[in-house]
């Protein structure tokens, strides 16, 4: 199966999932907004549309996939915003269309878990602004749309190993605290995986299978490295970014089972452990 996908802010993710693809012949258009991605996006076998801006218009005529990596502002859906009504004109000889959401729609949970059944209750501003973005996406009329609700995504060049090396690293304990997570390839995988099995309408839950306090994937790092577990520092003494200190403000354990029974998804790194020992595979630790 090759198609052409069109792909709204072709970041990290959406990178993945065309190292994938394009072996396979598709043709992939991705959007930037900055001219040396663009030219990165170029050497991976991408053709590369700066956008706002650039002319979309041989994209639009082309694509029969739509993935949307976007994300939200205060305006609302920036590619709806722009491309609304092109959208809507696609629509209908759309074959598949990818919303990358986030698990944060659920808001906060005291370490319980959620499913896709769990009702959108976002605490944060940010949530509030995803779940205002998967509703915009749900009413296009006739687009077949998926929505995947990420959880914490790492993989190369985005792990704990750097911070730990260089002894910035800290375990932030806050009890009871849980975090999911999940590794870009499995993203890949999961979207892969729905384009050949298209199910309109349906959301999933893209996670592994071991939700975990924060501070035991730092330590897990330092244990991989041979180095000293980095301190404990109490929630409230933690110095942290307004961002960092929000994803505190919210803990659950996010169900994957609709993702893994549905698409038939296996995941490579099913939890943080394993996910570790490969990146520091990869990097030749």
């Amino acid at each position: 199966m090759t198609g052409t996908l069109l792909s709204f802010g072709h970041g990290y993710s959406a990178r993945a999932l065309a190292r994938r693809l394009l072996p396979q012949g598709w043709t992939i258009y991705g959007t930037t907004r900055k001219p040396e991605k663009a030219e990165a996006l170029r050497a991976e076998g991408v053709v590369p549309i700066l956008w706002p801006g650039g002319d979309l218009t041989q994209a639009l005529a082309q694509a029969d996939h739509l993935l949307v990596s976007a994300g939200p502002d205060e305006n609302g859906d920036p590619v709806l915003r722009e491309m609304g009504k092109a959208v809507s004109e696609m629509a209908a000889r759309i074959k598949w269309a990818g919303y990358l959401s986030t698990t944060g729609v659920y808001g906060d949970h005291a370490g319980g878990w959620v499913s896709e059944a769990a009702p959108l209750t976002p605490s944060t501003r940010r949530g509030q602004m995803r779940v205002q973005a998967e509703a915009q996406w749900e009413a296009v009329d006739g687009l077949p749309l998926h929505i995947f609700r990420l959880a914490g995504i790492y993989g190369p060049g985005r792990g704990p190993f750097e911070k730990v090396r260089q002894g910035t690293a800290r375990r932030i304990i806050k009890p009871g605290q849980v975090f999911s997570r999940i590794h870009v390839e499995d993203i890949a995988q999961v979207l892969e995986a729905s384009i050949r099995r298209p199910n309109p309408g349906a959301a999933y839950n893209v996670c592994d299978n071991d939700p975990a306090p924060p501070q035991d994937v730092i330590a897990h790092a330092a244990e991989l490295l041979g180095l000293p577990v980095p301190p404990a520092v109490p929630f409230e003494e933690a110095e942290m970014s307004p961002m960092a200190r929000s994803f505190y403000a919210e803990s659950k354990r996010v169900d994957n089972r609709r993702m893994r029974q549905d698409l038939g998804v296996d995941l490579l790194y099913p939890d943080y452990r394993s996910g570790l020992r490969a990146l520091l595979a990869e990097e030749g630790g």
